[in-house]
């Protein structure tokens, strides 16, 4: 028993030194989603969304549904994790990614709210104004689920190609694809995954809300102005370290075709922001306290 601990603290530790920005992301995760949604929601959906995404990739190896046929090289099988055939770090970024999107999605669908503070040194504060009925709407797990595909986009590219900087070799499609090596079924895998996984994160939310497990130690986030804000930026980080790397290693096409995605819907994601700022009348302000009463607690509001 003892030895089997041992062993496992061993290759746990060897993920950790073989893959830091995974978790170094997925640190961000739990601290973004804890202060957004509460501790209870980010250690449960790590679960969940942990469990939704290793099935759907052990599917994939062994029916080829839903990404496709593909398959895992294990280079370094004894120096890290594997579950089952696949490495713990792949499923366990599906987690962090699904709430960067899930997180970026409602802020481009709720309204936000800027204050100034009462000292002129203090920068202003921002609240986003979301109701549970946004949180829970189809419309936001939807665009939460293309927003998980965009980012796929820009990580198969250039993890395929993890043989030429520090990733390693560690996969491959059985019948590659005409997107830079990546089957459209992929990307078709990803919407559907990507789907499940936030709607699973709605569904916990929602069950803790109705256990009244909002209103207990889950709520010290609130009040914090830029608390929603983490989620966006983890979604940002992923896309710039991942367009980094592509560069990097000489991808210029690749690097382009991510540019052509990613710029414009920048611009779309910062436009939508401004008009949505422009939406934080008198009427979305009550809508949001009455599902969150506590949001704008300790402000130093003028």
């Amino acid at each position: 028993m003892t030895s089997g601990v041992g062993q496992f603290i061993h290759l746990l530790l060897g993920t950790i030194a073989l893959r830091p920005y995974v978790f170094l992301f997925f640190l961000a995760y739990l601290f973004g989603c804890s202060l957004q949604f509460g501790y209870k929601r980010a250690l449960l959906f790590s679960v969940a969304g942990y469990l939704i995404a290793w099935g759907s990739e052990v599917s994939s190896i062994n029916n080829g549904f839903p990404y496709g046929f593909y398959f895992y090289i294990q280079n370094t099988a004894g120096r890290e994790l594997w579950v089952k055939g696949v490495p713990l770090m792949d499923s366990a970024s599906y987690v962090f990614l699904a709430y960067a999107s899930y997180s970026t999605a409602l802020l481009a669908m709720s309204p936000i709210l800027g204050r100034k503070r009462r000292f002129v040194v203090l920068p202003g504060a921002y609240f986003l104004l979301d109701t549970w009925k946004t949180r829970a709407s189809v419309a936001t797990r939807m665009l939460a689920a293309l927003l998980f595909v965009c980012l796929d986009i820009i990580i198969d590219p250039v993890a395929l190609r993890g043989d030429r900087w520090f990733l390693g070799k560690i996969y491959g499609y059985k019948y590659p694809g005409a997107y830079f090596g990546i089957p459209l079924s992929n990307f078709i895998g990803w919407l559907i995954v990507g789907y499940l996984m936030v709607w699973a994160f709605q569904g916990i939310d929602r069950m803790l809300e109705q256990k009244n497990s909002y209103c207990g130690r889950d709520r010290y986030g609130q009040g914090l102005p830029w608390r929603f804000a983490v989620g966006p930026v983890l979604y940002l980080s992923v896309v710039l370290f991942n367009m980094s790397v592509t560069f990097y290693i000489g991808e210029k096409n690749i690097g382009l075709a991510d540019a052509f995605i990613m710029v414009p819907l920048a611009s779309v994601f910062l436009l939508i922001t401004r008009l949505q700022m422009k939406n934080a009348d008198e009427a979305a302000i009550g809508l949001h306290l009455a599902d969150f009463p506590h949001s704008f607690t300790g402000t130093d509001n003028e």
